[in-house]
């Protein structure tokens, strides 16, 4: 059996020599003036030497006086301490002992210290007395306080922090931040009066090495009791918790980057956004310049950028309101030299730092005065610059400016900044491959659009047109004017559903559509059925080809169809004869300014090929005003359709303005912003022919008459003063009216229209067409229409419904009056 002299420590089997503890007394000013012979064993002093002297000088750490000044400080609020202490031996070397002190109650005040090494403790010397110079020594921050939140011990770590003599015995509030302090006192007041711990509390707290500089940290709140359950004070844990704090920073700025960054597809706009996520998270100011190609939407030449390529200050934020160390405005160009960041790290195509920005030695700094002031002013101490990069081509760099309130950049903040900037370079390009297809999209819009419209002595036109201001581009809204045989006007406004190129080039086609089918003078419902085919031709073959379209984000996958409406005036009846297509009806103002919406059946779309189209006949008044328009113009995301157009009506309701002052009105009343969608407005005044200006005459089916009709026209040539046309006129009549007679049947109509050109019509009740051809050498005839032909600026054949009209048209002499002369 093991004795207690020769048992190991750790052994379960070990005894607890109380006898062997060595004892002392201590007088109320820390003296010894008791001393045993197994404290004399325990230490090597002799009474003689050790009896009369401080307590203190036993001590093996220095420094240790302070914490035995708090140790007796909590003898005598408590019934005594125990503890670890660390002796010194006479012989110099050192004795871990397990200390218990207590009070002696004789009615002076001592303390009776008993003493022992502590491996002779039970348990091994694994308790809570062995357990302080270990906690001493623990790599994370450790306090005792009592009650009255009194600090009673520390460990290493905190007391690098503060030294000893400055937090022993005084209270948190005392030592601590006051907003730390208050944070600490609730939860420590919440332990002691709960006996819960509190855990995980972060806080943040600047550095006392480095004011400027913040680290964040950990606390855990923890009660202390005695063996009766008595609350005797309270322990905490602080940890560092600062990378921990970082990344999730910088997992949040990811986050936050990933939504804020490219919200719209405009270059400028998510420049600006990526200097807005980073100030005041990475740094205290940024500024973001890109290459002026990138603006227009043009294609960057890959590989390194020198000083050549302009560039423009595209965004900047700063921590100090409206960014006053920006020494340039947003849109300016950048001027940068060979030895700036900027220069440099575009030459080079990877991030660049000076993390401690020398304002002496700098040459990029030195050579600017106005640079260096800003620098010095504003107390900028690092920098970093890390180019905008996307898909390999370099648009532009991102300089990053700090200043002792963040600290200079290290390693993990370039990385975090050239993330930032990556997730930034590709919102940026696919906004420049956006202004380029929006770009390339308005041209074609614009060259597919009329750029002069004119209605003749029929109609006094004016038009308007604003693209859609939206990130899915313009879209297919269409208007025309489009003279037609007679002096007659049509009259076309249409929206393809979508945007981008794919509607700007159907609405092309559309439109050219319509001005073939208006030149074989179809009437309105006519002219929409055969432009219905056509459309559900062209969504057929968008539906059979899906990937047309594909990987171009501005065109839309689907042709869906569009929307027409078709008007033709005629100014010698002052007829309007229209139908429309799914479209919005058309507004007719009159001379008086009352506001009339037509009945006009709304016909379906085109493209569906399920229901026909019905025209309606109109005899406004002259000088009453047509309006026809897209529904960008009167609708909008906040605004119904319908108020809209009572809105639009309104506006037109104003009688006496010429139709530039009419159409701005509506325009200011309507459009108090960039569309979301195309708008379109197109303006038409009808005028009516001066009955002077027209000559008819019915003939009968008698061959004899062809001389009386050549009369006819050559006494009305007289009168209007067109005797240069005399002799062409003759023939073109000869040869019409001859043809209705052998071919047509009755009633047969001359008619001469004097405009600013000859029109010689001849109409007859049979629906067969002349036809143009060329006759041999051998024939007797078939050279009449070729003859006709070679006299007539332009012919053709238009149907009615009670027959046809064969027409021509000549140019008028120089010496000649024009109809507004006539009139």
């Amino acid at each position: 059996m093991m004795s207690a002299e020769n048992a190991l420590p750790g052994g379960s089997d070990r005894a607890c020599d109380i006898a062997k503890a060595a004892t002392a007394e201590l007088d109320g000013h820390g003296r010894i003036v008791a001393w045993t012979r197994a404290a004399e064993r325990l230490l090597g002093y002799p009474a003689a030497e050790i009896l009369h002297h401080p307590a203190a000088e036993l001590l093996a750490v220095p420094g240790d006086e302070v914490r035995v000044a708090s140790v007796a400080r909590w003898c005598r609020a408590g019934d005594g301490w125990g503890g670890s202490v660390a002796a010194r031996h006479r012989d110099g070397r050192e004795v871990q002992l397990a200390v218990q002190v207590t009070p002696v109650l004789d009615g002076a005040e001592r303390w009776s210290v008993l003493a022992m090494e502590e491996w002779r403790v039970p348990g091994g010397g694994v308790n809570q007395l062995m357990l302080e110079p270990f906690l001493a020594h623990a790599p994370v921050g450790m306090a005792v306080l009592d009650t009255d939140l009194r600090y009673v011990w520390v460990n290493d770590v905190l007391e690098r922090l503060i030294p000893l003599e400055q937090r022993l015995g005084k209270q948190v509030h005392e030592i601590l931040p006051r907003l730390e302090a208050e944070a600490f006192e609730e939860r420590m007041r919440r332990v002691l009066r709960t006996g819960s711990p509190v855990m995980d509390y972060e806080f943040r707290s600047p550095t006392y090495a480095d004011p400027h500089q913040e680290r964040a940290y950990s606390a855990s709140f923890f009660g202390l009791s005695d063996p009766q359950g008595r609350r005797i004070g309270l322990w905490y844990m602080v940890i560092d918790v600062t990378e921990r704090w970082r990344a999730q920073e910088r997992l949040a700025l990811l986050n936050d980057a990933s939504v804020r960054i490219g919200s719209t597809l405009d270059v400028t706009r998510t420049a600006q956004e990526l200097a807005d996520v980073a100030v005041p998270a990475l740094a205290d100011f940024v500024a973001v310049d890109l290459l002026d190609s990138v603006l227009r939407g043009a294609e960057p030449v890959p590989g390194p950028v020198d000083s050549t390529p302009t560039m423009r200050r595209c965004g900047q934020q700063s921590v100090h309101e409206g960014c006053p160390e920006a020494v340039l405005a947003v849109g300016e160009t950048v001027q940068r030299s060979p030895s700036s960041p900027i220069a440099r790290c575009l030459l080079k195509g990877e991030s660049l730092v000076e993390p401690v920005l020398d304002l002496t030695t700098s040459a990029w700094v030195t050579e600017d005065p106005v640079r260096a002031a800003v620098i010095r002013e504003f107390g900028f101490r690092s920098v970093m610059v890390a180019p905008v990069q996307a898909r390999g081509i370099t648009l532009g760099a991102a300089t990053f400016f700090r200043s002792r309130r963040l600290g200079p950049f290290a390693a993990d903040d370039v990385q975090l900044a050239e993330e930032l900037v990556a997730r930034a370079a590709v919102c940026v390009d696919n906004a420049r491959r956006f202004t380029r297809e929006r770009a390339a999209a308005r041209v074609m819009q614009q060259n597919l659009l009329p750029h002069e419209l004119t209605g003749g002595s029929a109609l006094e036109v004016a038009s308007w047109y604003f693209p859609a201001d939206a990130p899915s581009g313009v879209g297919g809204d269409w208007f025309d004017v489009i003279p037609l045989s007679g002096t007659r006007v049509a009259l076309v406004v249409g929206d393809v559903v979508g945007h981008g190129i794919n509607a700007a080039a159907t609405m092309g086609r559309l439109r050219t559509a319509v001005r073939t089918l208006a030149n074989l003078d179809l009437p309105p419902d006519e002219l929409l059925a055969r432009l219905d085919d056509l459309v559900i031709g062209l969504v057929k073959t968008h539906r059979a080809d899906p990937a047309a379209d594909a990987g171009n984000p501005s065109v839309a996958s689907t042709f869906m169809g569009a929307t027409c409406l078709y008007a033709v005036y005629d100014p010698v009846s002052r007829r309007c004869s229209m139908a429309r297509a799914g479209h919005l009806p058309p507004l007719i103002v009159g001379p008086d300014g009352a506001v009339d919406c037509p009945d006009l059946p709304a016909g379906p779309p085109l493209g569906l090929g399920s229901l026909p189209f019905e025209a309606v006949e109109l005899e406004p008044a002259e000088g009453s005003l047509i309006a026809l328009y897209t529904n960008g113009l009167i609708e909008t995301r906040d605004q119904d359709i319908e108020v809209g157009l009572s809105r639009l009506s309104s506006a037109l309701a104003v009688p006496g303005e010429t139709l530039k002052e009419l159409g701005g009105n509506v325009i200011k009343t309507l459009l108090t912003g960039p569309p979301s969608d195309d708008a379109a407005l197109l303006l038409a005044r009808t005028h009516a022919l001066d009955a002077q200006q027209v000559a008819s005459w019915e003939l009968t089916c008698d061959p004899a008459v062809v001389g009386t009709a050549r009369g006819l026209a050559d006494r009305q040539l007289t009168e209007w003063g067109m005797d240069a046309l005399l002799f062409t006129t003759e023939l073109i009549v000869s040869e019409l009216v001859t043809n209705a007679i052998r071919h047509a049947t009755a009633p047969i109509t001359l008619r001469l229209i004097r405009q600013d050109v000859l029109i010689c019509e001849v109409s007859d009740a049979s629906s067969t067409s002349p036809r143009l051809r060329h006759a041999r050498t051998t024939d007797e005839g078939g050279r009449g229409l070729f003859i006709v032909a070679q006299l007539t600026r332009r012919w053709g054949t238009r149907y009615t419904p009670n027959g046809k009209v064969i027409w021509t048209e000549q140019s008028l002499p120089s010496d000649a009056g024009g109809a507004d002369e006539e009139d």
